[in-house]
């Protein structure tokens, strides 16, 4: 393991928790079976994980591809939080090859952002801003991808652009995803969906769930009609099943 990484890892074992293992396995669904079937826990907090990245400044991506690689989900954390503070940092200087270096390593290593917690504050701050250099067909790339936390990554990934007001990208990724059989895809399409009618222009969602909300996943149509009023909701539910 890089040095770097290493000394990162030392701090953050002094937070770890036994106690709080079980309840963390519980709540990231690492049971035989589950989605994070596997993932390792020590019972860190996230400001705690939070508190320790920022004590480690000097974080090259090579350590950071180190944490990743961690059986720890923590340590994982750590580095997805490490790959969003690297490229906002080489962003605000400008450095448009070391966005790029963050843009690429974070990619490929994509296998291991494999919980939703290191997909979302992650994807929505390296890939999303990113689109405006390489483009946008990633997101079709990424949520044609039979990995699961690829897909979450391209629909997360749309956050950046609804926060500038934009919604293209967001309903073209989630009519992508509309027949995703994974639950996790279903909650962030409607999440992403709420963003729009929240942070765009509600009728913008309003004319996606016109087009799409018949046969729409439940849970997808529930995220997405939140902030809507009990009639707009009524009628999107009655229109899915109709």
């Amino acid at each position: 393991m890089h040095p770097a990484a290493a000394a990162l890892v030392d701090d953050l074992q002094a937070y770890a928790d036994p106690a709080a293992v079980p309840g963390r396995a519980r709540f990231f669904k690492s049971g035989p079976g589950e989605y994070g079937e596997g993932d390792v826990f020590i019972g860190a907090t996230v400001p705690q994980v939070r508190a320790v990245l920022k004590r480690h400044r000097e974080l090259p991506l090579n350590a950071l591809d180190d944490l990743l690689a961690s059986e720890i989900h923590e340590h994982r954390l750590a580095a997805a939080l490490g790959y969003a503070r690297a490229y906002a940092d080489a962003a605000r200087s400008g450095e448009e090859l070391a966005m790029h270096d963050v843009y690429e390593h974070y990619l490929a290593q994509s296998t291991r952002l494999n919980n939703w917690d290191l997909v979302d504050c992650s994807a929505e701050h390296v890939v999303g801003p990113h689109l405006d250099v390489v483009g946008t067909a990633i997101l079709d790339e990424l949520a044609a991808s039979p990995l699961l936390w690829e897909r979450r990554i391209a629909m997360l990934a749309t956050f950046h652009r609804i926060k500038r007001g934009e919604s293209a990208d967001a309903l073209h990724v989630a009519e992508l995803l509309l027949r995703d059989p994974e639950p996790l895809i279903h909650k962030a399409t409607g999440w992403m969906l709420r963003e729009v009618g929240k942070r765009v222009d509600e009728s913008h969602l309003t004319a996606f769930l016109d087009a799409h909300a018949r046969g729409m996943p439940a849970v997808m149509l529930s995220y997405a009609t939140e902030r809507l009023t009990p009639e707009q909701r009524a009628h999107y539910r009655r229109l899915r099943t109709s």
